[in-house]
């Protein structure tokens, strides 16, 4: 390193590019820094590279010249989940780092190259899980840790949306599709809310019309100690984003619990006394620039790692696979050391509204 600041490249200025990445770069100014932007979409570029101030710039055929240029540290990649390990691919042959975008990639196949790509090229590479940063879902982690609710025994969760017809997550092509879109926030909710990995699933989709990829998807995980996590995902239904959890002594629900542009709301009941804790909107997606930077600056493995994201999409293609047999199937689990803990929150302000270009958000 030149100086004490990673510098980035965006890969991909779709909607959550345009709306929380870029702009979160004002918000993690002390170690990060946004200094190249790529798109095929010359409008988009153009306008937001005068917006930022961002003068090395180019198409997706430019990737390896500007990869290559000795002007980047780290590419984020927001691309559609099909192209995540090609850019990676790219990135790790410049010994660019890589934050990548949720879910790591569109199949397990895809994920262990990934890893082990970045392994070879020595590379840090980090799965853009902005909740392992954010602070009512950190909370909920602290609660549980302590054992407020007692022994844990149940997730739920509903998380939905509908999906604007012609959006890539439309397309199982691009690894479009309710349980790769929202699904994988469930099922990682499940795994560090428990603290625990699945042993077995148990799934239903309903295909729709949807360009092949499912319009909703419901799943039931098994946890050892006879905990059940049980979530169901739509792109077709009115807006919900919430979990519960139940212990022995008592429940937690948190109502917003995955979105970035608005206020949560916990709460938290014990003894039939219930406490209600609201969380303001906040930026979400700076907190995952400034951990990924500390750790290329400081040598550290992030976490969210690689490894936090293919444990998620091996659980996604065993739910895709349960559907498709009819029967409940089991899991060989991914052990992880790494959970996200309360040492990992950071608090930053919201970002403003912006109206992106060429880019309308994926929901009706």
């Amino acid at each position: 390193m030149t100086n004490r600041k990673v510098r980035y490249a965006v890969l991909g200025l779709g909607n959550i590019a345009q709306v929380a990445v870029l702009p979160a770069f004002a918000h993690a100014r002390e170690n990060s820094e946004l200094v190249a932007l790529i798109s095929s979409d010359e409008h988009k570029l153009s306008a937001l590279a005068e917006r930022y101030d961002v003068k090395l710039t180019g198409s997706y055929a430019d990737l390896d010249r500007i990869l290559a240029s000795g002007a980047i540290d780290a590419l984020y990649i927001a691309t559609p989940n099909t192209e995540h390990r090609r850019a990676l691919e790219r990135a790790a042959q410049a010994g660019v780092h890589v934050l990548c975008e949720k879910p790591l990639a569109a199949t397990v196949a895809d994920c262990r190259s990934m890893i082990a790509t970045s392994n070879e090229a020595k590379i840090k590479l980090m799965t853009a899980y902005r909740l392992h940063f954010e602070q009512a879902n950190l909370r909920a982690v602290e609660r549980l840790r302590r054992g407020e609710l007692g022994e844990l025994r149940i997730f739920s969760s509903l998380f939905s949306h509908r999906v604007r017809e012609g959006n890539i997550r439309t397309r199982a092509d691009l690894g479009g599709g309710a349980l790769f879109d929202l699904g994988v926030y469930c099922v990682n909710a499940a795994r560090y809310l428990f603290q625990d990995e699945p042993i077995e699933v148990t799934a239903f989709r309903v295909q729709g019309e949807q360009a092949g990829a499912d319009e909703m998807t419901s799943a039931i995980l098994g946890f050892p100690a006879d905990r059940v996590a049980q979530f169901t995902v739509s792109q077709g239904a009115a807006a919900v984003s919430e979990f519960r959890i139940v212990g022995t002594k008592g429940d937690l629900q948190l109502d917003a619990a995955y979105g970035y542009q608005e206020a949560s709301e916990e709460l938290l009941t014990i003894d039939g006394k219930t406490k209600t804790t609201t969380t303001p909107p906040h930026d979400q997606f700076a907190p995952e620039l400034l951990h990924f930077s500390r750790c290329i600056l400081e040598d550290l493995e992030p976490e969210p790692s690689g490894e936090e994201g293919l444990a998620d999409v091996q659980i996604l293609e065993a739910v895709v696979q349960s559907a498709a047999l009819g029967r409940k199937l089991p899991l060989s689990p991914i052990q992880r050391a790494q959970r996200p803990n309360a040492e990992l929150e950071m608090r930053k302000p919201a970002i403003r509204p912006i109206e992106p270009l060429n880019a309308p958000s994926p929901s009706k």
